[in-house]
């Protein structure tokens, strides 16, 4: 298989070179490959040392790894392998080991092979075990010291084994050892097995088990050379339940078919993902096919019917006409091959039923399934589940009776599942009553697995018009919330074109706010753009309400304010009159007066005076979107008292609200996965005033730790060309990268495209932190005249948007430029800038704050000390590195010398990684080219690394020797 190349920012799918499953299955597997080699190395040890495990488990890779650890020691290793069909083939392993044997004397000069290999092929044909017995001792005997690796055991026939089993290992030299693997099922019966072979005086076994959580997605990491993120860990060891040929199998596909993408290190599985169908050569089916029939029957009807447990196998022989026997002795075939996994019931005799070892292969096998017999069999699991529902006389209320062998969510989405592929097989209003349920219990879904199907299917099981507006309403939201705009656009107008005669004006006006925030999210500007005129709307004859609401809202995300408010001004007494009509046009006049530096009509709005009127759905949406708003503009205490008083939990949230929630907190690795999850999915748009603030943010995040280049790469990958919204946060933080690096007229370049953009539209809110910037540049070259009147514009919007994040900027910008004329109120505006910054509860805001002030003897010194543990709390490496260097400027003893010096390394590493020069290098951390030179120098030496290749490669890869490093925060 291939892995995904990988370009920090932006995202990207592809592959890369192979890697090699033999190394990828020994993840986790030291303990085991420790064991099997000593006891073989031991003169005391086992003379035969049998590695067992299921199918897939490693135990090939563990034979071939102990057998290349061997050769480089100088031991002598012989492979010989066994392959389906062996077993009716008597005795061929035995004269496999007898020729191989004699060659390996031959190729060492000991004596010709030609009479002894005569004899054993005449044995072999006359099917004499006992003369090949004699002939492989004496082979045994005479080609001491030397190991023989037998793979597959499971696959030699009877004879043969009979014959090892026999062997007097007495009289064999010590120096001869066996080294086998074999499955976990007893092989052979007649005349010989592999249980019986272990069983042996001489004989110790080894058993693999399944790797744990921590192993299989350190396994995945090596696989796609990026860090798996939890959603997909979780669905790898879900489908695979750890075993290392499960994962390659599974990695293998989703890699063919572009499904893994990697963004800043970390894999994805794209949104929606279905899982693959193995190929048919997959080591999996090829046992499942080796069996014949009944067995491939009954796993066909098992892998639809298995999690009713016991009773399934009486619906398997009705739904396939086989008789109990056959169906028993199909089952009993499946448990033997490994395919299928006996659940012992409490008393432990009898089974409460059977799952298959491998959820991947009961999506292969069921995936098989003609479309037909597929609904017929989940038809019979409906009216099954049904019935149990019925005599237990309750309707749909979470976790249907009858799932015998699934937790509650997994047994809503069985059963839903089973009703969506019988179809019209099953009653149709009972199926859409507990497919809408289902969609219920799901929501939010941000995912989508599942909620998408069951939409659908409700409405192809939907007969009377009116009833199937609703399913296509539920349909469009449900695929606008798990990410799937397009879907929700053409659902959305179709709706809009064909269904306005059945749709109230309500329902009307719902519609056009998903087709509308669809296209805004689908990131189609031409189409937006014509969704804000009349002409659009006016074709197809819709009520003036549902004109009004999405004109307004494709005007408010286009970022064009003024005329948003002057539609809604217009018209107001068209939405105005009924509440629950008014809720979305007051709410985008809100934030569209908000946006123009007028905050009072969205703060009043956060009291949602008007959720009695609203559903619960509807509750949620607009509460999580002030939530977002709020933590756009920075202001995270109301934010979470919003979050308390509509009874809000984090598992409620949609990734982008976690991540702005995580940001602001300073628990920045939580905040990038969901980053990463959006970046690699393209989500990143946000229904706020500010669009743009997840990749902002994100790139933020990247300078801090050190990383300039994947910043800058982040943000132009997601800036847009022509039409759109402004960019000004974007703006914002390129400014800052280019301030990191340095180039001070580059960034000034960057904020006045940023604010005149701005200007034409009056726009305010965000601005507050180009002025700020723009004022320090002028301030740093000398400009004092021209950072006064930034300071005056950045004065003017904090006081018009009253925010806490304005007042700030307003402080620590205005303290730069005052520092050498005011000094007196600069230190001043920085000591109230501290008491402000500590009430605010922002880790980073509050570090950067904390420099500001002791650097300016605004503060005591100690001011550094709690600076410098606030940046290390969130990993901003490079600010951190800078109040190290204040710190030491202060006189201030930084703490844990030793852990300093690893940052120092951690952070040169990384910024070599950047692809910086040693000039850029010496710009970000403020020293001098030469001593760049030297720490670099120094990490040669420390690590044994010899070039800037081979750091960027240790950085990258977190190879042994750069552990010390390589940062943990990545």
């Amino acid at each position: 298989m291939t892995a995904p190349s990988e370009s920090p920012w932006p995202v990207r799918g592809g592959t890369a070179a192979s890697l090699d499953l033999a190394t990828d299955c020994l993840v986790g597997r030291a303990r085991e490959l420790d064991e099997v080699h000593g006891r073989l190395s031991d003169p005391g040890g086992p003379r035969l040392l049998l590695v067992r495990g299921e199918r897939g488990v490693g135990r090939t890779a563990l034979v071939r790894a102990v057998a290349e650890r061997l050769r480089t020691e100088g031991t002598s290793v012989l492979a010989v392998g066994c392959v389906p069909g062996d077993g009716d083939r008597p005795l061929v392993l035995a004269l496999r080991l007898v020729m191989a044997l004699e060659e390996h004397r031959s190729a060492t000069g000991r004596q010709q092979p030609a009479k002894a290999v005569a004899a054993a092929l005449r044995a072999a044909e006359q099917r004499d075990g006992t003369v090949l017995a004699a002939l492989l001792r004496a082979a045994l005997e005479r080609s001491a010291p030397v190991v023989v690796a037998l793979d597959d055991l499971q696959h030699a026939d009877a004879g043969s084994l009979a014959v090892l089993h026999g062997t007097d290992f007495a009289r064999v030299p010590p120096g001869v050892r066996l080294l086998a693997s074999a499955a976990q099922t007893g092989g052979r019966t007649a005349g010989g097995s592999v249980d019986q072979l272990a069983g042996a005086e001489w004989a110790r076994t080894v058993v693999l088990s399944r790797p744990g959580p921590e192993d299989t997605t350190a396994l995945v990491a090596r696989r796609l050379q990026a860090t798996p993120d939890t959603s997909l860990a979780r669905r790898v060891r879900e489908l695979t339940r750890g075993l290392p040929g499960a994962v390659d199998a599974l990695l293998t596909e989703w890699t063919r078919q572009g499904a893994v993408r990697v963004a800043d290190g970390h894999a994805f599985v794209g949104v929606r993902t279905p899982t693959p169908v193995l190929p048919d050569g997959d080591r999996y089916l090829r046992a499942l096919e080796a069996l014949g029939e009944p067995g491939r029957a009954v796993a066909g009807a098992l892998s639809i019917l298995w999690p009713l447990g016991r009773p399934a196998a009486e619906l398997i022989a009705r739904s396939t006409g086989l008789s109990a026997d056959a169906v028993d002795d199909g089952i009993r075939h499946l448990v033997d091959a490994e395919v299928v996994e006996e659940l012992p019931g409490p008393d432990g005799d009898t089974a409460r039923g059977w799952t298959f070892a491998i959820p991947l292969t009961a999506h292969a096998v069921r995936e098989r399934l003609g479309p037909l017999e597929r609904s017929r069999l989940s038809a019979t699991a409906v009216e099954a589940l049904w019935a149990d529902q019925d005599a237990a006389g309750t309707r749909y209320s979470g976790s249907p009776p009858g799932v015998a062998l699934l937790d509650e969510t997994e047994a809503v989405a069985y059963l839903a599942d089973r009703i969506a592929d019988a179809g019209a097989l099953v009653d149709r209003d009972r199926a859409v009553t507990d497919l809408t349920a289902a969609a219920k219990w799901r929501y939010p879904d941000s995912g989508g697995r599942g909620l998408l199907r069951w939409c659908r299917a409700a409405g192809n099981l939907t007969e009377r018009p009116a009833d199937r507006v609703s399913t296509l309403q539920r349909y469009a939201k449900a695929a606008y919330q798990v990410g799937d705009f397009r879907t929700a656009r053409t659902i959305a107008e179709s709706m809009l074109r064909n269904l306005a005669d059945v749709l109230s004006p309500l329902a009307l006006q719902d519609t056009a706010n998903v087709f509308t925030a669809a296209t805004g999210n689908d990131e189609d500007w031409g189409a937006l753009t014509r969704l804000a005129t009349a002409q659009w709307w006016d074709e197809l004859g819709l009520p003036p309400l549902v004109t009004v609401t999405g004109r307004a809202l494709a005007l408010s995300q286009l970022e064009r304010w003024q005329e948003a408010l002057d539609l809604l001004a217009r018209t107001e007494h068209v939405w105005a009159t009924d509440v629950r009509a008014g809720v979305k046009p007051s709410y985008f006049r809100a934030v569209a007066e908000m946006a123009l530096g007028r905050p009072e009509l969205f703060r009043a709005s956060l009291a949602l005076t008007e959720a009695s009127y609203l559903g619960a759905d509807h509750v949620h949406a607009l509460a999580t979107t002030m939530f977002d708003e709020l933590l756009s503009a920075r202001d995270l205490h109301t934010a979470e008292a919003l979050l308390t008083a509509q009874g809000i939990t984090a598992d409620a949230l949609a990734p982008r609200s976690l991540f702005l929630w995580r940001h602001l907190q300073g628990r920045w690795d939580e905040a990038l996965e969901p980053a990463r999850w959006m970046l690699a999915n393209n989500q990143t748009r946000t229904p706020v005033a500010d669009g743009c603030v997840i990749p902002a943010r994100t790139a933020a995040v990247l300078l801090a730790r050190g990383r300039p280049t994947s910043a800058r790469r982040l943000v132009d990958s997601v800036r847009h060309s022509g039409e759109g919204p402004r960019e000004y946060s974007l703006d914002a933080v390129a400014a800052e990268v280019r301030r990191t690096l340095g180039d001070l007229t580059g960034a000034e370049r960057i904020l006045r495209r940023g604010l005149e953009a701005a200007d034409t539209g009056g726009h305010v809110v965000g601005l507050d932190e180009l002025w700020a910037s723009l004022a320090e540049i002028h301030a740093e070259t000398g400009r004092t005249g021209e950072a006064v009147t930034c300071l005056a514009r950045l004065e003017r919007i904090s006081g018009l948007t009253g925010g806490g994040r304005s007042r700030l900027r307003y402080l620590l910008a205005s303290a730069r430029v005052l520092r050498q004329d005011s000094p007196g109120a600069a230190r001043e505006h920085l000591r109230e800038a501290v008491e402000l910054a500590r009430s605010r509860s922002q880790p980073f805001e509050t570090a950067t704050t904390l420099v500001a002030a002791a650097t300016a003897d605004a503060g005591p010194a100690a001011l550094l000390n709690e600076a410098y543990e606030l940046f290390g709390g969130i990993g901003a490496a490079l600010p951190r590195f800078h109040t190290r260097a204040a710190m030491r400027a202060a006189g201030i003893a930084v703490p844990g010398r030793r852990q300093a010096t690893t940052e120092n390394e951690e952070l040169l590493g990384t910024l070599i990684a950047e692809g910086l020069t040693n000039r850029r290098i010496a710009g970000v951390l403020r020293l001098s080219e030469d001593a760049v030179a030297n720490r670099l120098s120094r990490l040669f030496a420390r690590t044994g690394l010899r070039s800037r290749t081979e750091v960027v490669t240790a950085v990258l890869t977190g190879g042994a020797r750069s552990r010390a490093i390589v940062s943990p925060r990545g």
